[in-house]
């Protein structure tokens, strides 16, 4: 049988979800707690919509939405990206960012 991932940030399966449905996880928070999707770097951009439907599909409900976890310490989308700063100084003396 081909594993086909439901959740490619944290490597969650349709077979994983479809046991966790099996074991009694039959709404969307309990679901996503016990196998973890929608917690990685997408924080389930990818894989709530495809979730709730399996959920839906098996079960007959999904109670969205789930709770979202920010991070614990604001960031700013160019750290998030990997950009370095480039101060005016850098800039004035020709020196790569740092």
């Amino acid at each position: 049988m081909a594993k086909v991932l439901v959740c490619r940030c944290e490597d969650v399966t349709i077979h994983e979800l479809e046991d966790a449905i099996a074991r009694g996880h039959d709404d969307i928070e309990s679901l996503k707690r016990y196998t973890g999707f929608g917690t990685g770097w997408c924080q389930g951009k990818g894989c709530v919509a495809l979730c709730a439907r399996l959920l839906v599909e098996r079960s007959g409900d999904a109670k969205l939405p789930i709770t979202p976890r920010p991070p614990f310490h604001p960031l700013r989308l160019a750290d998030l990206a990997g950009l370095a700063e480039v101060t005016e100084a850098d800039e004035a003396d020709g020196r790569p960012p740092h």
